[in-house]
């Protein structure tokens, strides 16, 4: 297989023409599976979790020596997204590592952008893709999903002193969103019943960044990543309430890598049961 890299970020950044995707690689070569990040490495409460965790998915003659290629995305923060250390962090990498190093296989962190990520599994550059894809009955076709692991929604952000309060005073407006993704498919959904029209991105910061300078009236991007974006500073503001629940699942080429959706839901059954998960989404999510 061939194996994308980190360098080739920029030249991986490619149409994905079917569905959306993302794909990240914060280490160079094999990531370890014992390796995660610092801030999510609380020891679990193993007493909690003694009488249901699941036993690594019988895999050893499929996976035994296998390093697989994990796509993710450059920014979909706080899913994936590069901190002030140049690392690659966010809830998509922690829960990937702590499901790996439950599970016993090691992978590859390939960070190549979102459509590209998918185009790279398509054709078999990438194993998987864990990047914020929402699960869809037309993805469902091209695509083996694992178990759902985070319920989001879209939401519409405008710049923070902006006056439009409705997707009504958008009529006659440009808004922007991004290439491929669940708040591209929900803003084209209803474009023609509001009157706007649509400007699509590659990347998230330069989506916003259009928000911001005034060219664009309004964004559509999924809600959580929209509330971290605000909570860091950036002037935005949501106006309305999230609209239309989605979920987000791990992805492989359909009929492809089986044994890796299987250990893929093994060990988030076991990251749940044990708090490791509420952990790794506490870290980047606020809550109450």
């Amino acid at each position: 297989m061939k194996k994308l890299t980190a360098l080739s970020l920029a030249a991986a950044m490619m149409l994905s023409l079917t569905a959306c995707g993302n794909s990240g690689s914060g280490n160079a070569g094999t990531t370890d599976a014992n390796t995660s990040n610092a801030d999510t490495s609380a020891a679990t409460n193993t007493d909690a979790a003694a009488d249901t965790t699941a036993a690594p998915a019988d895999t050893s003659a499929d996976t035994e020596g296998k390093v697989y290629v994990i796509a993710t995305d450059t920014t979909f923060a706080p899913f994936e997204f590069e901190n002030e250390n140049g690392e690659m962090v966010g809830i998509d990498l922690d829960l990937l590592a702590a499901i790996a190093e439950d599970q016993g296989f090691e992978y590859e962190l390939q960070v190549v952008g979102f459509s590209a990520a998918v185009t790279a599994m398509e054709t078999g550059e990438a194993d998987g893709v864990i990047a914020g894809m929402s699960i869809t009955e037309a993805r469902e076709e091209l695509y083996d999903f694992s178990e759902p692991y985070y319920d989001s929604g879209v939401g519409m952000a405008v710049a923070a002193d902006s006056d439009i309060a409705s997707y009504e005073d958008l009529a006659g407006l440009q808004v922007a969103a991004k290439i491929g993704t669940e708040g591209c498919t929900f803003a084209e959904s209803i474009a023609d019943e509001y009157g706007f029209t649509i400007t699509q991105f590659e990347d998230s910061a330069t989506m916003y960044q259009d928000v911001l300078s005034g060219t664009s009236a309004a964004c559509f991007d999924d809600y959580p990543v929209l509330g971290y974006e605000i909570s860091r500073g950036t002037a935005l503001a949501l106006p309305l309430d999230m609209e239309r629940g989605s979920s987000y699942g791990f992805a492989t080429l359909k009929g492809e890598n089986p044994e890796l959706v299987e250990m893929f839901n093994a060990g988030l059954a076991n990251l749940k049961a044990s708090g490791k998960y509420d952990e790794i989404l506490n870290t980047y999510i606020a809550t109450e």
